[in-house]
């Protein structure tokens, strides 16, 4: 390459990455309606399925005591654990399946990293991100998620109207027990003990090897004995979304 193009290829590879750290993100958060109708607190367990494998002391503490929740999934863990996926797919009532993308790829439209991982980039590679995570579960399920929640759950403005674009609602929550499965198990126990009515929780269920998983566990069985009740998030729009921090 000559001393021209390589320059305005650094120029280029500069803007991108000033237009990346300009851009603002948001994280958006999201809310269940009160349960006080019902006279019980009422939240929503969400977890995300990144890749890699199954923490099956998740999934069978969700089974024995009945707690519903609602995962996220990629294409990547779908191919890798069948098994629970037929899991999931036996206890409808349980679990209800959404779009964690195809690739565990940051739904951001510029380029730039967040926790380390690179974004889409572009709004077209969002878009493939959003394309193919949902086609990996329609094939798998038979059905077409209604809710996607990007990696990292952060989004600039042009990758958010992306996904509504493409009829799925972005999900959001207000208690993030795990922070990705880092976090010891006493810790992630402490954060859900915190929750309350209406809240929507982030957790992972693809880190069997770390301490985390247990502490969802912990946590999750003691809002059952506090009296919390458990839902799933249905279909859009039943939880109100609330603007993003």
């Amino acid at each position: 390459m000559t001393r021209a193009p390589l320059l305005a290829a650094t120029i280029l590879l500069l803007s991108a990455l000033a237009a990346g750290a300009a851009t603002p993100l948001s994280e958006p958060r999201l809310r269940l309606a009160h349960g006080a109708a019902h006279q019980q607190p009422q939240v929503a367990l969400t977890l995300d399925a990144c890749s890699g494998k199954a923490d099956q002391r998740i999934f069978e503490a969700l089974v024995a005591n009945r707690i519903p929740a609602t995962v996220f999934v990629t294409a990547r863990w779908l191919r890798r654990n069948g098994d629970s996926l037929k899991l999931m797919l036996a206890h409808p009532d349980l679990f209800q399946i959404e779009n964690h993308g195809a690739r565990h790829v940051p739904a951001i439209s510029v380029p730039m990293k967040v926790y380390g991982l690179a974004t889409a980039g572009s709004p077209a590679l969002v878009k493939a991100e959003v394309e193919g995570g949902r086609d990996a579960i329609l094939a798998a399920t038979g059905h077409a998620p209604r809710w996607f929640r990007g990696a990292t759950g952060r989004y600039d403005t042009a990758a958010m109207a992306e996904i509504r674009g493409l009829g799925e609602a972005i999900a959001g929550y207000t208690i993030r027990a795990d922070d990705g499965a880092t976090l010891p198990a006493a810790a992630v126990a402490k954060r859900l003990a915190a929750a309350k009515d209406g809240d929507v929780i982030i957790a992972h269920v693809n880190k069997p090897e770390r301490p985390s998983g247990a502490g969802v566990v912990t946590g999750i069985l003691a809002l059952k004995a506090k009296g919390f009740v458990f839902v799933k998030l249905g279909a859009p729009p039943s939880p109100a979304p609330l603007h993003g921090s």
